[in-house]
C-alpha cells in the first residue's frame, strides 16, 4: 500500500480570481498533476488546495481508472479545502474544524479578532476491509497576508505580529488535529492502522509538528525507536527520517528547501513502513520552483509548487 499527500496548489476551474485564466492553462495544469499521480500510483492520496470540487472530479477523470473522491465541506475564504483520492471507497469518519475543549480562542489580527476553529476542515476517512483510518489536513500557512489584501508588510513590526498570529493559529489547529488523531487511535496504536497526513506548513522539528506526535520518545532514528513502551498506544511517527536526505524537501520557499508536507503513522503502521520519499520514486530530488511571499505570482502555472510526500507500507 502506498499512502501519500500532495498540495495541488490552487486547483480551480478557469474563470475565477485564483485559478487558471483560460482552458488551455487549466488543461496543462490537470495534465501535469495527472501525470505525477499516475506515475506515483498511490492507493490513497490526501490532497490540499482543492478550490473547486468539480476540478478534482476533472483530475480524477484523467487518471484512467475508477477513483473515489472524499472532500471536506469546510473551505477557507478562498474556497480551498482538503480531500482524498482513493482506490477503495472511503467512509467519512469526521469532518471538523472545532478546537478541542479547553483551548481558548486565539488572536488572528491587529484588530483583536479571534478564531475558534481551524481555517480548513480536518477530514478523516476509513478505507479497506482491514481498515486504515487516515486524516488529512492543511494547517495555517507561514506565507503571511496583511490587511487590504497585502502580501508585504508595512514595516517589520507588522510582519512580526502577523507571523505570531499565524503561529498561534497553526498551533491551535495542530492541537485540534491531535485531538482527532486521539479519536482515530482509540488508545490502541499497536492494533490500529492510523495515518495523519497533509500540509502542516512547518518542518519536522517545529513545535507545531511536534504537537502531533503525542508522547515524546521513540522517533525514527533514535535509540528508543525499537523499544516498546506505554506511549506507543497514543504515539505517531513522522516518516521524514525514512526519506533520503538528498530529497528531504517538499517545497522551496525563497530559495530555501523545506519539508512542510508530512505523513505520520501509528505504531502498527510504522513497523511496516519500508520506504518513503518526495516526488516520484526512483527519480531523485524533486524539481520545484522557488516561491515568494505572493502566491498570485504562480496563478495558472502547471503542476504544483509542492512535491508529493509518500510512504510504502508492506503487508
Amino acid at each position: 500500500m502506498l499512502l501519500g499527500t500532495w498540495n495541488l496548489e490552487n486547483l480551480y476551474r478557469p474563470g475565477g480570481p485564483y485559478g487558471p485564466r483560460d482552458e488551455a492553462a487549466y488543461g496543462a495544469k490537470l495534465a501535469a498533476l495527472a501525470a505525477v499521480i499516475t506515475e506515483l500510483d498511490p492507493d490513497l492520496l490526501g490532497v490540499q488546495e482543492v478550490g473547486d470540487p468539480e476540478a478534482l472530479k476533472d483530475l480524477a477523470g484523467m487518471l484512467g481508472d475508477d477513483w473515489h473522491i472524499a472532500l471536506s465541506e469546510h473551505a477557507d475564504g478562498r474556497g480551498i479545502r482538503v480531500g482524498f483520492l482513493s482506490r477503495a471507497e472511503p467512509v467519512v469518519l469526521a469532518d471538523t474544524t472545532g478546537f478541542p475543549a479547553g483551548l481558548r480562542p486565539v488572536q488572528a489580527d491587529d484588530s483583536g479578532a479571534t478564531v475558534t476553529a481551524a481555517g480548513r476542515g480536518l477530514l478523516a476517512v476509513e478505507v479497506g476491509d482491514a481498515p486504515v483510518r487516515v486524516a488529512v489536513c492543511h494547517l495555517k500557512s507561514k506565507l503571511l497576508s496583511y490587511p487590504d489584501g497585502r502580501f508585504h508588510p508595512r514595516d517589520e513590526g507588522e510582519r512580526a505580529r502577523y507571523g505570531a498570529y499565524a503561529l498561534y493559529r497553526r498551533a491551535a489547529e495542530a492541537t485540534a488535529l491531535r485531538a482527532l488523531a486521539v479519536e482515530l487511535l482509540g488508545g490502541d496504536g499497536q492494533g490500529r492502522d492510523v495515518a495523519i497526513l497533509g500540509d502542516l506548513n512547518d518542518e519536522v522539528q517545529a513545535a507545531t509538528t511536534q504537537i502531533l506526535l503525542g508522547p515524546p520518545g521513540s522517533e525514527i532514528g533514535t535509540a528508543g525507536h525499537d523499544r516498546p513502551d506505554r506511549g506507543d498506544a497514543a504515539r505517531l511517527w513522522d516518516v521524514a527520517p525514512l526519506i533520503p536526505a538528498g530529497q528531504r524537501w517538499s517545497r522551496v520557499n525563497s530559495g530555501r528547501r523545506e519539508l512542510i508536507d508530512h505523513v505520520l503513522l501509528s505504531h502498527r503502521l510504522v513497523r511496516r513502513a519500508s520506504a518513503a520519499g518526495t516526488g516520484l520514486p526512483g527519480e531523485g530530488p524533486p524539481a520545484l520552483p522557488s516561491v515568494g511571499p505572493d502566491p498570485g505570482e504562480r496563478r495558472g502555472a502547471p503542476g504544483s509548487d509542492h512535491a508529493p510526500v509518500w510512504v510504502r507500507i508492506d503487508g
